[in-house]
């Protein structure tokens, strides 16, 4: 017999002109629904948060919910029918269901764009202010820098070059933390911005790293640099000045690196050491909450996120501006489709235009990657109700009270000078825009979920709100306010009371759940490859390669050479080391993957008998970036470390939410031949949080590891290498030709050898003239592609950066990277082991702690050099120093053709 309910109990109807409602549960095919007199029954199975035709609707048709359009009928679309569009059909195609889905959409994703009236444009004016006015316990700096909720140590990176340092120095000095009680935290800002010559995204990175510098929230900041990246102190220091922050009134230095990582760290250290007592001599008073600056996110949204938390969060923002408050909207593509809300009432018509201004240049942005704004939605986005970037948008606009007014709107990461209600340009991505508002000078961040991000900043504290009672009862330690309770009849006004008084203790110094949970990440809005569209057609037809090995020469009359090491075998696995590999399936999983891999590591989990050691590669990929090849580019790298020889377990951890979750990764898998049932895979949304997640993962590792077999030894030669070989500059003809013998040896053996397209050896006649039989090779392998075949291999590398380099070329399969060092010593590989030497006499004088191996003597002697220092590192008698000193990062390329969205 088919369930039947009252519409309450089972509907939402966000507003009374709407023509299809919420399903605030799944419901059955053939359930009946009561509706204001009419009787409807389900045609198919409808998820919770997605929608029902609560009216007919004719086709070309709008349907509407918050009374905006927010697509078209295809075909007549009758009360009790499941509406769905194209796009949440093919997202749901990759899941697994156990019911039927429609075989073909009923509406499109279409709406009548926007135009300004200014000839009928009416300014609206401003609410009238409270009289009164209420107070919490901050920070006062000074006038221009305004009042902290925190009194944090920040170790800021210009580039993502110093992002390694500035990581390891707060790691080495968190003991010291339980002596100055008045400092919430030494903290790293590190980013992956920078790394490349001439970035697109230069004056929004000095924007936002000048703002950071003095945002309220920073007791003192160590700005770091090598002195000759894209982005220098040099040059903040003097956009500081020329911008006329308030520099001076933060207590800051600049420290540029010179020589060995470890002499730097020691400096570093010296350095904040020092500062500790200043910054815990500042004191919390009582402050005017009209300080208090309010950033505004959403992310993991569902279909009840407009409906319950950014309602909610559209009342606190309201309440503060009433007090002189200042709040920050963002998320530029996410308001596509809402402009008739948004611009309801604006404080003047300049910034009407200036905000439709940010909605088309973005939009132009896109076009020029092959991508379009309207694509944002994620995967988790329309798994749970939000079919497009129009019911997205509509929902995500509710942050802003209908009452409220559009006061400014303004470029990522500038100033919020006065009070009111801003609107700042960034992109959907909610790391990149979250950072936009900490620059902007927000000291609290209000986060909106309905699966339940666990988003957090360094030194700005964030109050998560979870829309749905569900949902918060399953993340209970992860979530601060329970939005859901509106749903169930709480009023907005008393809900809105209870989320402002607990947002001025937490303001106050008590600790939100996700400081608690002691995680946190930065991300700037990445820089974009295009300025214009002329290179897209070339661009996105450009072949593949074949993964075939390129012919080179060969050394016919050479004797077979006797270098042999040992590897090890676990369950018939050779490799030359053994990990446990966590690999977040995006940025968001990053940071708790970093977590369970520690503890992992501190309980010592199948070492040293079946593993060295757990690993997690963090990230910042899976959530706001372009479809299509940027995203097949992603999923062709995580499947290379998914299959990397040295991983001898491999775990996939998803936020939940994202684009690229489990059953994306486990669809690529199966699309390229790869097995997903040796994996593991676990969900912090889904699974129940960090806590029980971790839980989880330990669970399935420990299972795994029971199962595994004994360890047997075989000494193999070169037919068994596989190595990377890669350059930083400038290479000597010695250089050159001893590392072309090498390349020889081993791929004449049988082994394998990978060079990554932007490598100045290829450039270098001495080495390429003495390995390959044509003057113009073309790549073999793609990006982060597996190798599947030995030999030698040229890999395309869509990018400049060092890391995402190495991050690319450790992906096909390498275990170990030999790295011509020319500039300096770089970051190392999480896991694939780097050797970096150096043949010129400054490096060797300048960095004798960091090169594990100085060339010098007769270059003919070069060649089994290398070979013995390889040796003894993957026989592991040998550490490279820099991976020794935590010099380590992972960074995935975008490509030419990602873009933020």
């Amino acid at each position: 017999m088919n369930a039947s309910y009252n519409f309450d109990e089972v509907g939402r109807l966000p507003l009374p002109g709407d023509n299809v409602a919420v399903a605030t549960r799944q419901l059955d095919a053939g359930t009946i629904i009561h509706y204001q007199g009419q009787i409807l029954t389900l045609d198919y199975t409808v998820m919770e948060g997605h929608r029902f035709a609560v009216k007919a609707i004719a086709p070309g048709e709008a349907l509407f919910s918050w009374e905006l359009p927010f697509g078209v009928a295809l075909q007549s679309i009758q009360p009790g029918n499941y509406v769905i569009n194209k796009s949440v059909l093919e997202a749901l195609s990759v899941r697994s269901l156990k019911f039927a889905l429609p075989a073909a959409p009923n509406f499109s994703d279409q709406v009548p764009p926007y135009v300004l009236d200014e000839m009928n444009f009416q300014p609206a004016a401003a609410l009238p202010a409270y009289q009164e006015t209420r107070t919490f316990m901050g920070y006062r700096r000074s006038q221009a820098r305004g009042v902290g909720t925190r009194n944090t140590i920040v170790l800021l990176g210009t580039t993502s070059r110093t992002g390694s340092y500035v990581k390891q120095l707060a790691a080495r000095l968190q003991g010291q933390l339980k002596n100055f009680p008045q400092v919430d935290g030494i903290v790293p800002a590190a980013h992956t911005e920078g790394g490349t010559e001439q970035p697109n995204n230069l004056a929004l990175l000095l924007r936002t790293l000048a703002g950071f510098i003095v945002n309220p929230n920073v007791g003192a900041v160590l700005i770091v640099d090598y002195g000759i990246e894209s982005v220098t102190n040099q040059m903040v220091e003097t956009y500081l000045r020329e911008h006329n922050y308030p520099l001076d009134e933060v207590l800051h230095r600049f420290l540029s690196i010179k020589g060995g990582f470890q002499d730097n760290l020691n400096i570093g250290e010296a350095i904040v050491q020092d500062w500790l007592p200043t910054v815990n001599d500042m004191e919390r008073t009582p402050e005017s909450i009209s300080n208090l600056k309010i950033g505004l996110q959403c992310g993991g949204s569902d279909a009840f996120s407009g409906i319950s938390a950014n309602p909610l969060l559209g009342w606190i923002a309201q309440e503060l501006i009433n007090y002189g408050g200042s709040a920050s909207l963002a998320e530029t593509d996410e308001l596509i489709g809402a402009e008739p809300y948004v611009l309801k009432k604006v404080r003047d018509v300049e910034t009407a235009r200036k905000f439709l201004t940010f909605l088309e240049e973005f939009k132009e942005r896109t076009s020029w990657h092959g991508a379009n704004a309207e694509g944002n939605p994620s995967g988790g986005n329309k798994y749970r109700g939000l079919y497009n970037i129009y019911l997205k948008s509509i929902g995500a606009a509710l942050k802003k009270d209908p009452s409220t007014r559009l006061d400014y709107a303004i470029d990522y990461g500038a100033p919020m000078k006065e009070s009111g209600y801003y609107f700042m340009d960034s992109p959907g991505n909610d790391l990149e825009s979250i950072a936009g508002q900490v620059a902007s000078g927000c000291n609290l961040i209000f986060f909106t979920t309905g699966n339940g991000s666990i988003t957090n900043f360094p030194f700005v504290p964030t109050v998560k709100v979870v829309t749905t009672t569900r949902r918060f009862e399953l993340l209970a330690n992860d979530m601060d306010v329970n939005a859901g309770q509106y749903l169930e009849g709480v009023s907005m006004d008393e809900l809105g009371k209870q989320a402002f008084e607990l947002s001025l203790q937490i303001a106050s110094g008590q600790r939100s759940v996700g400081e608690k949970a002691g995680h946190s990440q930065v991300q700037i809005w990445r820089n974009w490859r295009q300025t214009d569209s002329s290179q897209l057609d070339i661009l996105l037809h450009a072949p593949l390669p074949t993964g075939e090995p390129i012919a080179i020469q060969t050394d016919a009359a050479a004797d077979p050479n006797p270098f042999r090491f040992t590897l090890t075998r676990h369950n018939g696995h050779r490799a030359s080391d053994h990990i446990g590999l966590i690999l977040p399936t995006s940025l968001c999983a990053g940071q708790v993957a970093n977590m369970i891999a520690l503890k992992l590591n501190k309980q010592g989990l199948g070492q040293p008998e079946h593993l060295s050691r757990f690993v997690a590669l963090a990230h910042t990929e899976g959530c706001g970036n372009s479809a299509g090849q940027p995203e097949q580019l992603y999923a062709r790298t995580m499947i290379g470390y998914i299959t990397h020889p040295l991983v001898q377990h491999c775990l996939l951890l998803e936020h939940g939410c994202e684009k690229t979750h489990n059953d994306y990764m486990r669809h690529e898998m199966e699309e390229m031949g790869v097995d997903p049932s040796r994996l593991g895979f676990a969900s912090i949304q889904l699974d129940g949080g960090i806590d029980k997640v971790t839980r989880k993962v330990e669970t399935w590792f420990a299972d795994q590891l029971s199962a595994t077999g004994p360890t047997t030894k075989e000494t193999v030669g070169l037919e068994a290498l596989r190595i990377g070989i890669l350059s930083d500059g400038s290479v000597t003809d010695a250089d050159g030709e001893q590392l072309a013998k090498l390349t020889r040896m081993i791929a004449g053996e049988g082994g394998m050898v990978v060079i990554p397209e932007n490598s100045g050896l290829l450039s270098k006649p001495a080495f390429r003239n003495n390995l390959f039989n044509a003057s113009n090779v073309p790549p073999s392998l793609a990006y982060g592609e597996h190798a599947r075949l030995t030999g030698c291999h040229i890999m395309e590398t869509p990018t400049e950066h060092w890391v995402e380099t190495v991050t690319g070329l450790a992906a096909t399969g390498v275990e170990l990277i030999i790295a011509l060092v020319h500039n300096r010593p770089m970051q190392t590989h999480p896991f694939v082991p780097m050797l970096q030497m150096a043949s010129e006499p400054a490096m060797q004088q300048t960095y004798p702690n960091d090169l594990d191996l100085l060339l010098t003597g007769n270059p003919a002697a070069w060649t089994n050099q290398i070979l013995e220092a390889s040796k003894q590192i993957i026989e592991h008698s040998y550490t490279p120093r820099l991976y020794q000193q935590g010099n380590i990062d992972f960074q995935l390329t975008r490509g030419f053709l990602g873009v933020s969205l």
